[in-house]
């Protein structure tokens, strides 16, 4: 008798132990009792009587889930190749566990079909420029379709957005036209502005005694006491004022 019951004191004594659950800081533990939901460990030293009792540990950090890479088409028929990537956070562990099977691959296959919605109405220049706006739309589609699932979407996120070779080249030609356009523009606008400042040089120069030989003496003086420059006056200065004011008298 004696034998038996210690016996039996062990066996409970062992099941006790095996009774014990550590529950990490980032988890709630969901328990089943015979089949049933009936509580959320907390994070901590618990006890989940075996046989009776399972539990499922949620982690309830922020985790990521990949969009696999895919091909497919814009608005104006272009083939692009985008993956991404999906920020979520289980908020409500008993619903993400007894509300979906998986519930990670049930949001990526979500995003995998909203992606594609969402980049076939869309051109190619918008694809390419518009990356978080395109995540946020993603976003929004995902987060009301698993409504009621326990999660919360943080972000989604576009990694590559791929286009073919042949295509990179035509926008690398167009790209370097347009660089070349707006360097002319600003070219021809750097000499108009020039030009209109030597128009107006030129006429306050006109209107002004002594300003053209002030000009020349300038000029002169800017060559320099170098031996190898030569200066040569065809018509002298004086000349051309005296023909200038017989002009005016007549």
């Amino acid at each position: 008798m004696v034998l038996w019951l210690n016996v039996l004191g062990g066996a409970v004594l062992l099941y006790l132990v095996a009774s014990l659950r550590v529950i990490k800081q980032y988890e709630n533990g969901v328990v089943l009792t015979f089949g049933r939901f009936t509580g959320v460990r907390q994070p901590g030293l618990r006890v989940v009587f075996p046989i009776v009792q399972m539990m499922e540990r949620v982690d309830m950090r922020l985790r990521t889930i990949d969009i696999p890479r895919q091909q497919m088409m814009t608005e104006d028929n272009v083939p692009v190749t985008v993956n991404g990537v999906i920020y979520v956070k289980v908020h409500d562990a008993p619903t993400a566990v007894l509300k979906i099977q998986d519930y990670e691959y049930a949001i990526s296959q979500y995003a995998e079909t909203a992606l594609r919605d969402v980049i076939g109405g869309m051109k190619l220049d918008s694809v390419l420029s518009e990356r978080e706006t395109i995540g946020d739309k993603i976003r929004e589609i995902v987060q009301k379709e698993t409504k009621g699932w326990g999660l919360a979407v943080e972000q989604i996120k576009l990694q590559d957005v791929e286009v073919p070779d042949d295509l990179k080249r035509i926008m690398s030609r167009q790209a370097a036209a347009e660089r070349e356009k707006r360097a002319n523009i600003i070219k021809s606008e750097g000499d108009y502005a020039a030009a209109a400042n030597l128009s107006k040089a030129a006429e306050i120069m006109r209107r002004t005694d002594g300003a053209m030989q002030l000009r020349t003496l300038q000029t002169i003086d800017g060559l320099g006491p170098t031996p190898s420059n030569t200066v040569v006056i065809a018509v002298p200065v004086e000349l051309m004022e005296a023909l200038n004011a017989v002009i005016k008298k007549k």
